[in-house]
């Protein structure tokens, strides 16, 4: 499972490096965030497409899951969670189903818990399986939220499903159950829900728990799921992926969250550095370009910081901090860095564009053609930026210092939570109902 010239065993800027010297991609989509981890795809993939016009195929997905899909040769793997029917002592919805702001929805109702494989150029099952049947203790927005919005990963050998609170399975690409570990109960922020992806990196796989309760970051054993070490953490709930960083030969962890940026050593969880200044409910994950990382958040007080990294210790206001941004920022999607510029798209449908290394802007707070709303995270592919709206529209932006929208495109109304995956020059979508294939020349 194999592609030629890569073999996908470390998650690291090294091999990153390797890979982006091609001229196109590997057939893989690996994690949440691409191979690159930073939602980037070098292979162009169509900017056109409709019902009738570059759709290869179509899947309806049964349940509810907010998950991304992850892709490695011919197979595809996603998450979703199904219903049974069966209501518990919790009653059919916490806080009296109304949805929100919070809302709780599905808690106490029994769920199948469920990994999905499919062969990439048909759509067609190759396997399913029920990781799990519980009825959760705790339910999620009822607009946004689902028990499938953890994004499962691969290194292309086996795939590793994260239900949060349903505990963690690692299966074979036959859909062998290899090992399982549980979890206790998160207690989230007026019942949004969970939805942090695992990240692998070597033979490590990174969960990450910011709730209201015991926050705390693990690193297990991929091959066994034995535990590695744990850190404590000090925040409330957050949703910021972790993101793996090789600085100077020696490979840190870096998180983002209310109270403090932090960063660990990869090896042992030690503290490397610690940064205060963003603002609550952080969701976009950090991304990182030559020794700075970049960090977001969108909801109140919101900030962008760009830390440098090399010191150790507490870096709030010092020297470390390069530049910081509060307009337009994203509270729910991640943004985008390339050819040293940071794309990133507010949750009311503003884009904007920075200069990566010095934080000024090319543009700012760009309106789309049409009033958009935006949960699902932008992607690049072939130069181009995608997104994917609440409205079921994908705006295709060409990437560079000025706006230019190049294509709008819809094949029905559902809304776009997922964030899209790339490989092998085709794009694929999945909104509240399907999966769809988008590759040029389909009918």
């Amino acid at each position: 499972m194999r592609n030629g010239l890569y073999t996908l065993t470390l998650f690291t800027i090294g091999v990153c490096s390797a890979i982006l010297a091609a001229e196109k991609d590997p057939a893989y989509w690996p994690s949440w965030r691409g191979p690159y981890e930073n939602g980037i795809a070098l292979t162009a993939v169509p900017t056109e497409w409709s019902a009738t016009k570059n759709v290869a195929w179509k899947v309806e997905i049964p349940g509810k899951g907010n998950s991304s899909p992850v892709i490695w040769g011919d197979r595809i793997f996603l998450t979703t969670a199904i219903p049974t029917g069966s209501i518990g002592s919790a009653g059919p919805q916490r806080g009296g189903g109304r949805g929100g702001p919070g809302g709780g929805s599905g808690a106490g109702v029994e769920h199948k818990f469920v990994l999905m494989s499919l062969d990439r150029k048909t759509g067609k099952s190759i396997w399913e399986r029920t990781a799990k049947v519980d009825k959760p203790h705790e339910g999620y927005h009822m607009r946004y939220g689902s028990f499938a919005s953890n994004s499962p990963v691969t290194d292309g050998k086996h795939v590793y499903a994260f239900f949060g609170s349903r505990g963690v399975y690692c299966y074979d690409f036959e859909g062998k159950l290899i090992w399982t570990k549980d979890f206790p109960p998160m207690k989230m922020r007026l019942g949004f829900g969970e939805g942090v992806a695992p990240v692998l990196d070597g033979n490590r796989l990174i969960l990450n728990f910011d709730q209201e309760d015991n926050s705390h970051i693990v690193v297990l054993n991929k091959l066994d799921g034995k535990e590695i070490w744990r850190a404590s953490r000090e925040e409330q709930s957050a949703w910021a992926l972790p993101l793996v960083i090789d600085f100077n030969g020696r490979k840190q962890i870096v998180v983002a969250a209310t109270n403090k940026v932090r960063s660990y050593d990869a090896a042992t969880g030690k503290l490397i550095w610690e940064c205060a200044g963003l603002g609550g409910n952080v969701i976009p994950a950090p991304v990182y370009k030559d020794g700075v990382v970049i960090v977001m958040s969108g909801f109140r007080n919101p900030n962008m910081m760009a830390i440098k990294l090399g010191k150790e210790g507490d870096l709030t206001g010092t020297d470390s901090i390069l530049w910081t941004n509060t307009r337009g920022n994203s509270y729910t999607a991640s943004p985008v860095l390339a050819d040293g510029k940071l794309y990133f798209i507010s949750d009311n449908g503003l884009l904007s564009c920075l200069n990566a290394n010095t934080g000024q802007p090319y543009y700012i707070q760009q309106r789309l053609p049409k009033p958009y709303s935006f949960k699902a995270s932008p992607v690049a592919a072939g130069g181009n930026l995608y997104l994917s709206t609440e409205d079921g529209d994908v705006v295709v932006v060409k990437m560079g210092e000025k706006y230019e929208v190049i294509a709008t495109n819809k094949i029905d109304d559902e809304m776009f939570v997922s964030s899209p995956a790339v490989a092998d020059g085709a794009l694929y979508l999945r909104n509240q109902k399907a999966l769809y294939c988008i590759r040029e020349g389909a009918k």
